[in-house]
Formats: C-alpha cells, structure tokens, sequence
C-alpha cells in the first residue's frame, strides 16, 4: 500500500492483512496446475486429497522450490521407497541445512551489521564486505533450504528438479538465469513470456515481452520498488547482452567477472530496505574513499575468524564442479553395495561427512539465536 500511495499521491491506509508465509511459492503451484489442466497438458486430478498433498506439500510449501504437477503426477498415486532412497534424501538434507546454519548465517550477521550500520561509517571496504556477504548468504540460505526440500521429498518417495546449478559460475546474465533459481524462471517462462509471444513477434515484441516478465519477477518478490528495480536492472543487462554481440565474445575468465559483478551490484538493490539506501551502498562500493577510524573500525570487525572460513568454504562451494557432482549423483542412483570399493568409499565418507556436518549444526544453533530466513517473507 506504501508503494501504491507513492506512485498515485494518495494517503489510502494500509489494511493491515497478513498475508501467510510462502504465499507466493504455492500460489505459482496451484496456477500452473490449473493452466497445464486448462491447456490439456495433464489430466485432471479428481481426487481432491491428491491436489490438496501437490499444493500443501509440507517440504516445500513456503519457500520451493516451484514444483509443477507434470514432475510429481505419477509419484502422488503411486510411489516406491526403500532405505537407500531414505539415507539419500537425509544426506542431502543435511546438506542444505550445513549451507543454510554455517555459511548462510555467517554471511548474513556481517551482511546486517553493515546494511544497518550508519552511513557515515561505511566506506569502500566495508561496502564491499557487506555486498559479498549477501551475495553468499542469499544463495546458501536459498539453495540450502532447496536442498532440504529435495532431501525431504525423496525420502517420501517424490523427486523434485534441481533448483540451482552453480548460479555463480555462469559467464553471462543470460547463463545465471538458467542456473539461478530454476523453477521461478522456468514459470515465468512457460506461463508469462510465452504466452506474450515470446519472441516470435519481432524485436521491439520480444523486448517488451522480456521487460514484463522481469518487472514481474521484481514483484513475485515484494511489493517493494527495491525488487521492482532489481528486476529492472536484470532485464536490461538481458537486452544488453542480446543487442551487443561483444559481450558475448568475452573470454571465459572476462564472462564470469561480469557476471558476478552485476549479480553482485544488483543484489545491493534487492537487498535495501529503500532505494536511496541501495543506491547510496553502490555509491560507497565504487567511491566511498573515506577510511576513518569508525569506518575501518566497522570493516575490520566483520573479518572474523568464523566468517573468513565460512567465506572460503563459499567460494569453494560455488565453484562449478559438475564432473564430480554428476559422478557421486550417478554413483548414489546405482546403489551403495553395486559400486566398485572405491566408490563405496567415496559414499560412506559421505555419509559420514553429512553426519559430522548436523553436529556443527547443531552446535551452531545451540550457541547463535541468529537464523533468519529470508525467503520466508517472499
């Protein structure tokens, strides 16, 4: 409503309506169930208990992924389970809550100490600290708790599409939106931008159509200018990247520094509580040459010796290493007592990494009462 009065000059109250966490994640589901019966895609479930289990599926009803009912039809009649797919899905839940306890939080206690602090005290170097640390805590907590929701569907026996495929190894714009947050843009794309025409009704069309779609995905976010802006900005460097063919002449090494740092800038805005915040952070991370005793005292207070590992172990755990995924994933489908020695090994390691990983959490949340979460609010 805030947004609302601002763009009209009105002073209509706000209402004060509570909206349920995750709203947005189960509202895309049950429309593209309705569209996909509508367009004769799937059929029609008729048991109403079997469409109530697809909306409300309790792993990944408040925050994704976006499942389509074409993934799961078959498996909400008729799915199987054996202790292996079980021990599975366990692993790689704990994997997602190791990202979300360790990484995430680490990031995100230095990212709001310095989002929060005054802006005096803020300069270059701590500008930066405060842009790095939420452009890992946003994808650690986010694939982190994608992963928690792909580990608890397979151990009910549901296998849902992968969320996130090394977003931050991508060497263009246009690559970080097929790997980041997968499920959301393949939904714009087969529900919005699609039926907008795509880009089968010439440039200016499809220019427009892009546009839509990223204001779109701004406000699938929040009613914010903030997201509206940060989808903006997305679909302009898209277009950028369409209409200016050098761009996509960049060497590999050149691709993956421009990618990051426009994902980096951009997540500022998404960021900001308002737009002159995040417009006055992005001025101090290119210009804010003011190194003061309470503006370094700031920066240097963040580098602990926790948040320096965790921010290793980020950049590691960024690096698009699909060789060895896609073999421990090959390797897992095949059963443990199938493998070669060397792959039983490769397994029960771990497993027993996933394992010592829940103790760290569990130490962690013993000890730290932070643990945002900052999907819950979209």
């Amino acid at each position: 409503m805030n947004s609302f009065n601002q763009v009209f000059g009105t002073q209509v109250p706000d209402p004060g309506i509570v909206l349920p966490i995750g709203i947005s994640f189960f509202t895309f589901q049950a429309l593209s169930y309705v569209i996909d019966v509508y367009r004769g895609n799937v059929r029609a479930q008729h048991n109403f208990l079997y469409v109530q289990l697809y909306i409300a599926f309790f792993p990944q009803l408040i925050a994704g992924p976006i499942v389509r009912y074409s993934d799961i039809e078959k498996e909400i009649e008729n799915r199987s389970r054996d202790m292996e797919m079980i021990a599975l899905g366990m692993r790689r839940f704990l994997c997602g809550l190791g990202k979300k306890v360790l990484i995430a939080n680490a990031m995100g206690q230095a990212a709001d100490a310095i989002f929060n602090a005054p802006e005096g005290s803020i300069n270059l170097l701590s500008a930066w600290i405060g842009a790095i640390a939420y452009l890992f805590q946003i994808y650690y907590d986010f694939s982190g708790y994608s992963d928690m929701a792909i580990g608890l569907g397979q151990m009910f026996g549901f296998h849902f599409r992968e969320n996130f495929q090394y977003p931050y190894g991508a060497f263009s714009i246009q690559e970080f939106w097929r790997r980041w947050h997968i499920s959301l843009s393949t939904w714009f794309k087969e529900y919005l931008y699609i039926p907008l025409g795509g880009n089968r009704k010439g440039r200016p069309r499809t220019v427009l159509n892009k546009m839509i779609v990223f204001v779109c995905t701004g406000f699938w976010h929040g009613a914010n200018w903030t997201f509206v802006l940060w989808g903006i900005y997305h679909g302009l460097f898209l277009l950028f990247e369409e209409y200016v063919p050098v761009v996509r002449r960049f060497p590999r090494w050149l691709g993956r520094i421009y990618a990051l740092l426009v994902v980096c800038v951009g997540f500022v805005l998404f960021r900001a509580d308002s737009l002159g915040q995040g417009v006055r952070m992005i001025g101090k991370m290119f210009g804010g040459y003011s190194f003061t005793s309470a503006s370094m005292s700031l920066a240097v207070s963040q580098l602990t010796p926790w948040f320096l590992v965790m921010l290793v172990l980020a950049i590691l755990g960024c690096a698009p290493v699909h060789g060895l995924a896609d073999r421990i994933r090959s390797q897992a489908k095949s059963g443990l007592w199938s493998l070669d020695r060397k792959g039983q090994a490769l397994q029960i390691g771990l497993y027993c990494g996933a394992f010592l990983l829940l103790a760290f959490c569990i130490l962690r949340l013993s000890g730290n009462g932070y643990n945002p979460f900052i999907y819950f609010k979209f």
